[in-house]
């Protein structure tokens, strides 16, 4: 694992961590850990486990705390400015990885990596664990309306979420991927939006959707 530091369009500099695929990549991946005001930052074990799971995929894998987070500069910005973050990250994950880039998204981070991806083409897939669909005590920007996701049509989607998700209820999620031409939607038994004990599992499904993505055979090493 490789401590780095990423630069913002604003120039903020971000305290991230790189994880290189034990041969030559086959693409690139960045995730975008939950909410800063509740806790959140990279160093999370659902992250843990999907970074090393793509890693192991044979990605490139860029885990990073948003501005305002631990030993990253800045302030919070409400979810709107850290789409910045994100775009930093994706450009860092491409210099190292190179394309495909799949972005991971939990929770806060989910709705961060959605949102970058409507204007951001080198975004080649989206993996949105938890997405807060329903989040009133949370104060986030809105998801994009039904016709700005056509912006998304290009995209491979995965979706996923506990069946007993409070900020991301099952209905609304498959709701959402019926909108999203390439969506696909998961939804996990006997579990919640943290996925406690479930983390391999949930890994395991993140990393053969982006072997797909990479064009290997599923679960191929």
């Amino acid at each position: 694992m490789e401590p780095v530091r990423i630069t913002t369009e604003d120039a903020v500099s971000l305290e991230g961590e790189l994880r290189m695929p034990d041969d030559e990549p086959v693409g690139s991946a960045v995730l975008c850990h939950p909410h800063p005001r509740h806790g959140g930052s990279k160093d999370h074990p659902i992250l843990w486990a999907v970074r090393n799971e793509l890693a192991h995929r044979g990605f490139a894998v860029v885990g990073f705390n948003f501005r305002g987070v631990m030993g990253s500069g800045g302030t919070y910005g409400g979810g709107r400015i850290e789409l910045r973050d994100a775009r930093a990250a994706i450009g860092f994950a491409v210099e190292r990885g190179g394309p495909p880039v799949v972005v991971v998204g939990w929770s806060f981070g989910a709705s961060v990596a959605l949102r970058e991806a409507l204007d951001d083409d080198r975004v080649g897939a989206l993996a949105l664990i938890g997405i807060p669909l329903d989040a009133s005590d949370v104060d986030l920007p809105p998801l994009p309306a039904p016709g700005e996701l056509r912006a998304l049509a290009r995209l491979p989607v995965l979706l996923l979420a506990g069946e007993n998700d409070q900020y991301c209820p099952p209905d609304r999620l498959r709701a959402l991927g019926a909108e999203l031409s390439a969506g696909e939607v998961v939804v996990f038994p006997g579990t919640n939006h943290y996925f406690w004990r479930r983390e391999k599992e949930l890994a395991a499904t993140v990393g053969e959707f982006a072997d797909r993505i990479s064009g290997r055979a599923p679960g191929r090493t």
